[in-house]
């Protein structure tokens, strides 16, 4: 594609050096092959334009740069070059690759789901409810990204536009009609997701989580809000909004202002009314029924997921198939055949009489309902057992408050290292360990996570429930000096097999 043709799309502030032909979008420099377009951008950790050199060297035909002194030295030094100078280095290169890509995004309706809790569960849902009618499609989340039937590893929740766009061009050329995206705040605030036209729009709950990054409830808020902004893009067509939630009264209100807004929940605790419900609750491990009442009728809804949460879940994503043309008949024996997410309230199988459940719950909201769903299926006779870490390089505030939903709600606490990244593991557990302390619960500390988690199940007796929350689907562990492999699923089921051989 000529490089003329992929400015027509471009908010370049100045533009130079001659008319070529490019191949590709690259923001990694490493990445970049002869013909590419190299968007040098400032990010949060490291400055692209450093690694202009690095580009031009490996055959950039392009350099797309927001520093106008990276950009004048460009066309003095390098006249084979064209460059273009941006304001917005994210924007440019979601403009950049829309175009050289063919404008994938423009060929798929686009649902994303935004909150705190339950983006991975809700956006699985609606991607299976919508395949369950024979559409093909693309999935961008935490855990996985789908392309059609093939899976492939997710880097991160919500990529930069570049990488978005290029699975969206896969997607396309499979016959995709449907994506489905996790939204991350992160992602939201920082316009990873500039220019995507998002038909149906979710949001599922806020509760305190990366405020190490936005400060403040308020302003960690405003991020979500602008997915029913329109980030780039036009604001969604249908807005689904819990309004269980604390926030889902005022995020109805900033919806309402673009968009048709659809609300769910089950009860009316703030006041408001939804308007697809979920009555007659019946709950089970490894089942959950309801009756999903909308102002379309009313269905039967059976599910295999396990909770309260995952009937919020349900409805969230209900929600977004019926906005995408399904009928609730075709919603309902959809949710019927649902497996399970990989790390969300994933049990391992054992023949010990105990119940290991491995869960993503990292935050102190999560972290409270897993153990009030593990409380109700113990019900009077068995013990919760609760094994949990906090990350470091994140909001230290909420260790505390994590280690008191722990105690007050386990029989027994062993608190462990999480993801420490930069930070000392025993620092970490020391800040949670006071809000343990609180409760008065029995507490393990054991900083080895391996070890922990063999604590904990070799304390549990038949009946007891062992919760292993914060890792989930996580493959790694991220330590200080090197990323090492760890999942917390195998590392069950290996100290089960010992125990059963015993």
């Amino acid at each position: 594609m000529n490089w003329e043709t992929v400015c027509a799309g471009l908010r370049a502030i100045e533009r130079g050096g001659p008319s070529v032909e490019v191949n590709g979008v690259e923001y990694d420099s490493r990445r970049v092959g002869r013909g590419d377009v190299f968007v040098a951008m400032r990010g949060e950790a490291t400055d692209g334009n450093r690694y202009i050199e690095a580009a031009v060297a490996q055959g950039a035909a392009v350099v797309v740069t927001d520093s106008r002194e990276a950009y004048a030295k460009l066309l003095r030094e390098h006249v084979g070059v064209a460059a273009a100078l941006v304001e917005h280095g994210r924007r440019a290169l979601a403009e950049v690759s829309a175009a050289v890509l063919g404008h994938p995004e423009r060929k798929l309706a686009l649902s994303a789901v935004t909150g705190t809790n339950g983006k991975t569960t809700t956006a699985f849902l609606l991607e299976a409810m919508l395949r369950s009618v024979g559409r093909t499609c693309v999935l961008i989340g935490t855990i996985e990204t789908h392309v059609g039937a093939e899976v492939r590893v997710s880097p991160h929740t919500t990529p930069e536009a570049s990488d978005t766009l290029r699975v969206f061009a896969d997607g396309v050329k499979v016959g995709a009609t449907e994506a489905v995206m996790e939204m991350s705040s992160h992602a939201l605030e920082q316009e990873r997701v500039w220019g995507l036209p998002v038909d149906v729009a979710m949001f599922t709950n806020l509760t305190q989580d990366h405020l190490d990054y936005h400060g403040t409830m308020e302003k960690y808020f405003a991020a979500k809000v602008r997915l029913f902004e329109g980030v780039g893009g036009p604001p969604p067509r249908v807005a689904v909004v819990n309004l269980d939630d604390e926030y889902g009264g005022a995020m109805e209100k900033s919806a309402a202002a673009c968009s048709e807004v659809w609300t769910y929940g089950l009860k009316s605790n703030y006041g408001w009314n939804p308007e697809f419900r979920g009555e007659n609750i019946m709950l089970g491990a490894g089942e959950t029924s309801f009756d999903l009442k909308t102002p379309m009728g009313t269905v039967e809804m059976r599910s295999s997921l396990t909770g309260r949460v995952n009937v919020y879940n349900l409805l969230a994503a209900s929600c977004a198939a019926l906005a995408r043309g399904l009928s609730l008949e075709q919603i309902a024996d959809a949710a019927d055949k649902l497996r399970p997410v990989p790390g969300r309230f994933e049990t391992v199988a054992n023949e010990l009489g105990i119940t290991v459940v491995v869960d993503y719950a990292h935050t102190e909201d999560a972290l409270r309902n897993l153990i009030s769903l593990a409380r109700e299926l113990a019900g009077e006779r068995g013990r919760v057992i609760t094994v949990f870490g906090c990350g470091g390089d994140r909001d230290r505030t909420k260790r505390p408050r994590m280690g008191r939903a722990a105690g007050e709600g386990s029989d027994l606490v062993v608190l462990t290292s999480d993801n420490p990244r930069s930070e000392e593991p025993m620092a970490i557990i020391d800040e949670a360990l006071a809000g343990v302390r609180e409760t008065g619960t029995d507490c393990v500390v054991e900083e080895d996570r391996t070890g922990a988690i063999g604590t904990a199940i070799r304390a549990a007796q038949p009946g007891d429930i062992v919760l292993i929350a914060g890792k989930g689907h996580e493959k790694v562990q991220v330590l200080k000096d090197a990323t090492v492999p760890f999942d917390d699923v195998s590392v069950a089921a290996n100290v089960l097999k010992r125990l059963d051989q015993a």
